[in-house]
């Protein structure tokens, strides 16, 4: 039996595609586009996401009850796992 190798050829490809992917989304949630930054941290196997957004901005992310930032969420990871990689998004105010 042969061991299955990851390869890991296709992760810069993966992360700036889901970073796109994130940057659209949010973009159109929020009234204040241009203020957006998106960063990300490298780390194994996860990458880390993190969005620093206006005040005002953070509640239409966040969504009534937190609804839209677990949809968020839920599609990154979705899009991450597809790709054999982890990712999280986190919001700083």
């Amino acid at each position: 039996m042969r061991a299955l190798r990851i390869d890991n050829s296709l992760r810069p490809h993966t992360v700036s595609a889901v970073k796109e992917f994130l940057e659209f989304v949010i973009r159109q949630l929020i009234e204040f586009p241009d203020e957006m930054i998106l960063s990300e941290t490298p780390s194994g196997k996860t990458t880390v996401f993190r969005v620093a957004l206006r005040q005002t901005d953070v509640g239409r992310v966040i969504g009534r009850n937190g609804q839209t930032i677990q949809a968020i969420r839920a599609l990154l990871a979705s899009s991450a796992a597809r790709h054999g990689q982890r990712a999280t998004l986190e919001i700083i105010e």
